[in-house]
């Protein structure tokens, strides 16, 4: 039975998904090495939009996977661009959490009833636009560094709470933070938000095969229709978007938002669509948007 090398960052999160992932292989006889690798996106301490986005917490793993130096990678899917590395592929999304957004406050703290001016600590660009898209009267507070790290700067930095993913918590054993959830219809997290991708070489069809084991159908559907909804839109790292797909049903409900940095203007829409045709639906719903002047707001960004 071939003993498999898993390439992942080396942060506290991603070694907790990556060790959940290596268990799933070990059930089906596998034995697994971790390879921690440095990212450029780990190295950088400011804004990592203002230098690639995404493509900063994954090109190194790309490298190594191309060259052979390890067997699959494992991503937060949030934050795998939409266009991999060339021979390289999505193998299976084994598992996807809570997708929400969550805010942790301090004692005493909850969203809802934050007063004006209070002070909310969030390294995204989607929160932040979201914050003043519909709590104007919040403070965003940007903040860097892992899930206990920003649990941290509630206190050191003062600040009357963080947003965070609900997912990150959970996988870190936190889940006793997550008491104040926030609805995905309202505040639609990140597309992948949640989710695990596991990113294969095309021409090794052993590993592929051996990765796609994992796969979980429901979770692939979901994510395949708001990849398919990001690449439609071309959007940026500096562009403010969310995406959320569920299913209702027997179908497939898809939920796209484009805001402007400042959170002042916002094009959304929802659509439905056959569980089976998921990229289809993503690419009509950002089509849609598009349309209706979301391209703006993304130049804009830009």
């Amino acid at each position: 039975m071939r003993r498999l090398r898993i390439g992942t960052r080396g942060s506290e999160l991603a070694l907790a998904q990556t060790e959940y992932v290596a268990a799933r292989l070990h059930e089906l006889g596998h034995e697994t090495d971790l390879v921690k690798i440095t990212t450029t996106g780990d190295r950088i301490q400011g804004s990592l939009s203002e230098h690639g986005g995404k493509s900063l917490w994954v090109q190194e793993i790309e490298e190594a996977l191309l060259a052979g130096a390890i067997d699959l990678a494992v991503h937060s899917a949030k934050d795998l661009p939409v266009e991999l590395a060339d021979g390289l592929t999505i193998g299976a999304h084994p598992q996807r959490e809570d997708p929400r957004d969550v805010f942790v406050g301090a004692p005493g703290r909850r969203f809802a009833s934050l007063p004006p001016g209070a002070r909310v600590g969030t390294g995204s660009l989607r929160r932040i636009a979201l914050l003043r898209s519909l709590r104007p009267e919040l403070e965003p507070v940007p903040i860097r560094g892992n899930v206990p790290t920003r649990l941290r700067k509630i206190d050191s930095m003062r600040l009357d709470g963080v947003l965070l993913a609900a997912a990150g918590l959970l996988r870190l054993g936190l889940e006793d933070q997550i008491l104040d959830p926030l609805d995905p219809d309202r505040f639609i997290p990140a597309g992948g938000q949640g989710a695990v991708s596991l990113e294969v070489a095309i021409d090794d069809e052993e590993v592929g095969d051996i990765v796609g084991r994992l796969d979980d159908p429901g979770v692939a559907v979901r994510i395949r229709a708001e990849r398919a909804f990001l690449f439609e839109l071309g959007t940026g790292c500096r562009t403010p978007v969310a995406v959320h797909a569920s299913f209702h049903g027997v179908r497939l409900r898809l939920r796209g938002l484009v805001l402007s940095p400042d959170g002042r203007e916002r094009i959304e829409g929802s659509a439905e669509g056959d569980r089976e045709a998921p990229e289809t639906l993503g690419v009509s719903l950002g089509r849609e948007l598009l349309q209706r002047g979301a391209g703006r707001l993304i130049e804009m960004a830009g």
